[in-house]
């Protein structure tokens, strides 16, 4: 505590002045900071439906229709040991994204409820990062790689792709509402 000024006593009312003002003016600064929190609980909160709605369900539907489809019309020998190689590269990925998940996710949920992760803010910011870093990797090795080549394999005939079109459609028919 301050000690008091006998001397100028009105000073002492002054400086409290200013450091009320001080403060205030840290207030008048709480609408901006608190726009980014609310925006961190609604992307958040958004994630936590998206990634076990979509992601897992994506990485299913490549893994049960895609993968199996592509690899059944690939050419025997070369080809299809490539297929057969990218499928088991990506499937791993798939399985490596869904781990980094799985820890976010109690993390995750304290954001989106508005609270801090607390001690473990410096593993959530490492696994973020992982988790873009390895899904984009994912993400356009397949653009690049495997789906043109897909393609090209079931593009042979066209009863392979109206087949994949076929089963993709009926699980999309029996999706829940809200799911893309």
């Amino acid at each position: 505590m301050n000690p008091i000024n006998t001397e100028a006593p009105l000073n002492n009312f002054s400086q409290c002045h200013a450091g009320i003002a001080n403060r205030l003016d840290h207030l008048a600064g709480l609408p901006a900071l608190l726009e980014p929190a609310a925006q961190a609980r609604a992307v958040a909160g958004d994630l936590l439906k998206f990634f076990d709605a979509v992601v897992r369900v994506h990485h299913a539907e490549e893994e049960q229709d895609l993968f199996p489809a592509v690899l059944r019309s690939a050419a025997p020998g070369e080809e299809r040991a490539l297929v057969g190689a990218m499928i088991d590269r990506l499937t791993a990925e798939h399985r490596a994204v869904e781990e980094i998940w799985d820890r976010m996710k109690s993390p995750l949920k304290r954001v989106a409820e508005g609270r801090d992760v607390g001690s473990h803010a410096e593993d959530f910011n490492a696994d973020l990062r992982d988790l873009v870093t390895a899904y984009r990797g994912h993400a356009a090795y397949e653009e690049t790689h495997f789906l043109p080549l897909s393609e090209k394999i079931l593009g042979r005939n066209d009863n392979h792709m109206a087949a994949l079109g076929l089963s993709l459609h009926l699980r999309h028919a029996q999706a829940p509402a809200g799911y893309l």
